[in-house]
């Protein structure tokens, strides 16, 4: 079983990407965007996660039991982060609505 030998070419077009995906999220991070700047952010990320792990770490040319694997991995992470920001959404105003109780009670 060979390797797949991927060209110099899309190694410089890969890294020309991450770098203009960087500038992007740099210039993101000057732009007010309100709630949207962490969904630009991460947006940015995922596409330059992808590329590195595509192109860098070889999964676009590996078996289909290896890209099964990553698919897993990435769905198991979905579910996690789902549940971590559920979590993290419902604490949030529980949070809120203690402190503003204390708050009055503290006042009064």
């Amino acid at each position: 079983m060979s390797e797949h030998i991927v060209s110099p070419k899309i190694y410089v077009g890969i890294f020309a990407s991450l770098m203009v995906l960087t500038a992007a999220t740099v210039a993101a991070a000057y732009v007010n965007l309100g709630a949207l700047n962490i969904v630009v952010a991460l947006a940015i990320a995922t596409v330059k996660a992808t590329l590195v792990v595509l192109y860098f770490m070889h999964a676009r040319y590996s078996p289909k039991r290896t890209q099964l694997v990553i698919i897993c991995a990435v769905f198991w992470l979905a579910i996690m982060l789902a549940l971590t920001l559920s979590d993290y959404t419902t604490r949030e105003r529980e949070a809120t609505a203690k402190t503003h109780t204390s708050a009055i009670l503290w006042n009064s």
